[in-house]
């Protein structure tokens, strides 16, 4: 996996709306509110379960109702592919 252009970014980004570009990492963040603790930590779970099966881990940041998901591939030093398949498989669980 290698890390994409900024132009290759920008043209993902264009697909995925909901997600953001973080300044400080480089990395994509989507933030999501949810009605309860409860339901923020099922939906947590089921990214964890699919991360897992991906083997690509999101940041998770968790504050009461409001989860803030940030994918970046570490090993290539910037975003890959990679993430931008994990964020549209984030996107189908919610």
């Amino acid at each position: 996996m290698s890390k994409l252009s900024e132009n290759a970014i920008s043209e993902k980004m264009e697909s995925l709306t909901k997600w953001e570009r973080e300044s400080g990492s480089g990395g994509i963040t989507r933030l999501l509110e949810f009605e309860s603790f409860a339901d923020g930590i099922e939906f947590v779970n089921r990214v964890a379960k699919i991360a897992d099966e991906h083997d690509h881990h999101p940041d998770i940041d968790i504050r009461y109702r409001r989860v803030k998901l940030t994918l970046i591939s570490h090993d290539v030093g910037g975003l890959s592919n990679r993430d931008f398949r994990m964020a549209q498989l984030i996107d189908e669980l919610v």
